[in-house]
């Protein structure tokens, strides 16, 4: 597969679950067309790039296995979901395997609307750069907070409703059908409305519940994902590459091993990487040897691994490779920060910091003279819109400073944000402080204090001890006066006398 090929086949996998035996037959296929690398995209979809002259080949062969593909368009958008981060990534939730499954197969249709599942305890995989973007509940089993991003535009509504699991197919069916039928109102208008789009629900046909509250996203936490890890008693492998070209006979070498191992599946991941869960502990020694053949790299620099860019996008690869040796020169950490590259109008990346180029001249669709934009995600968050532009207009030459200077933004908003949460806590507590440390009690007889902040050592009371936690049998250790002996005082009321 060449960049200068003339065609584009997509395969959606739901979810980006893949069969070994399905990728392994597809690969055979490609290779018979001439095709020795393909990809991943962001939709977690496999996509492969054949010349007009082998074309044919590949679609004679992808009939025969009865696969479903799209050719040189997005018709089909490929479901997104956060299965490839379950169980390795993502701890403490309700949603497993099954449920996921449960959901793509109760989808009797092939979308044309951009459908995420995701699980809120993650941020592995984007959670609402679907039209239809489903959210797991995090304190409500089997239910799901709804957003809708309406076609072609950045509007965002979120329903007060939340849905059963069995019911997102149908729920999703409908939603994608009443947005086409009025096309006017919800399609490439930004001033759709959401709640109008839902009164024509047939909501009673479904289970739904009131959201008791927004749903709560969780800030951004980019895992390290490749190499051999262990996770519980098992090993998953994730592998990167970084010209995001994976050979066709390492992919059919990887799914016999796969096969022969007893793995049912592997999963495509929008960074464009592909992960392989549940290796057994005596069949690591086989991953080595693959990966050792084929001359696989592991542990590439978080730099590098933090970037998002356009599937089949040579200029936004040239350009983030670029800027991640512009990082590496300036040793800038940039962990926590997502950074995605945009050169098309109508793209959608996953980022926290996109960097946006833009032609200042555009003749009859001829483009010169680029510069670039630097726009933030509004906190840092890659599930929110463009909050704000950081800088507009810069030559290439001085974007690596420019975006090393946001990286240090975005911590100091992080030292910022952390400074304040801190200030809340300590806000927090210092009523219960006050409380504590505003009375003491005193005896009648001696006015012998017990403060509860100092408590009395030589009694067994540590500091912090409630005068009412104090054993029954507690008396006052200047007149031995029993504990009923002892009034609640403000020590104010004290005036000059010392605690």
């Amino acid at each position: 597969m060449g960049i200068r090929s003339n065609h584009t086949i997509k395969i959606n996998f739901r979810g980006g679950i893949i069969s070994p035996g399905d990728l392994y037959n597809i690969l055979v296929v490609a290779r018979k067309a001439g095709v020795l690398h393909v990809s991943f995209g962001l939709r977690q979809q496999l996509l492969l790039n054949a010349s007009a002259d082998s074309i044919h080949i590949l679609r004679e062969g992808l009939g025969q296995l009865a696969i479903s593909y799209d050719l040189d368009n997005e018709q089909h958008p490929n479901i997104v979901s956060s299965y490839p981060a379950e169980e390795i990534f993502i701890t403490n939730t309700w949603l497993s395997e099954g449920v996921y499954k449960d959901i793509f197969d109760g989808l009797d249709y092939e979308p044309e609307l951009k459908i995420n599942v995701s699980d809120s305890h993650q941020s592995f995989t984007p959670m609402l750069t679907g039209n239809i973007n489903w959210v797991a509940s995090a304190t409500s089993l089997h239910f799901w907070h709804l957003f809708i991003r309406f076609p072609k535009t950045n509007s965002i509504y979120e329903w007060n409703e939340m849905v059963y699991t069995n019911d997102i197919p149908g729920v999703s069916k409908e939603i994608e059908k009443l947005i086409f039928q009025h096309r006017e109102a919800f399609y490439d208008n930004k001033q759709a409305k959401g709640e109008a789009l839902m009164q024509l629900l047939q909501k009673q046909q479904y289970i739904t519940k009131p959201a008791e509250k927004p749903a709560a996203l969780p800030a951004f936490n980019l895992p390290y994902y490749e190499g051999v890890n262990r996770v519980n008693d098992k090993y998953w492998v994730g592998i990167y590459r970084r010209d995001e070209l994976f050979a066709v006979d390492f992919l059919k070498a990887l799914c016999k091993l796969c096969l022969d191992t007893k793995i049912g599946q592997l999963c495509s991941t929008p960074w464009k990487s592909i992960i392989i869960k549940g290796v057994e502990e005596k069949d690591r020694p086989k991953w080595n040897q693959l990966l050792n053949k084929y001359q696989v790299n592991m542990r590439h620099a978080a730099n590098e691994l933090n970037f998002q860019v356009e599937d089949h996008c040579r200029e936004g690869l040239e350009l983030k490779n670029y800027l991640v040796k512009k990082l590496n020169d300036e040793d800038t950490r940039t962990f926590g920060v997502c950074i995605g590259i945009k050169t098309r109008k109508k793209s959608e990346v996953f980022c926290s910091v996109l960097v946006r180029r833009r032609p200042l001249i555009n003749l009859w669709g001829l483009e010169c003279l680029y510069v670039y934009d630097i726009l933030c995600a509004h906190d840092f968050n890659p599930n929110a819109r463009t909050g704000f532009v950081f800088s507009r207009a810069n030559p290439k030459f001085l974007l690596g400073e420019q975006l090393r200077r946001l990286v240090i933004a975005f911590y100091n908003n992080r030292a910022d944000k952390n400074a304040i949460m801190e200030k809340q806590v300590a806000a927090e507590k210092a009523p219960e402080l006050k409380k504590q440390l505003s009375y003491v009690h005193q005896c009648r007889h001696c006015f012998t204090i017990y403060d509860e902040s100092f408590g009395d050592l030589e009694k067994g009371a540590a500091p912090g001890t409630a005068f009412e936690s104090l054993d029954e049998d507690y008396h006052c250790p200047l007149c031995d006066a029993d504990k009923s002996s002892y009034t609640r005082i403000e020590k104010a009321g004290l005036e000059l006398q010392t605690i």
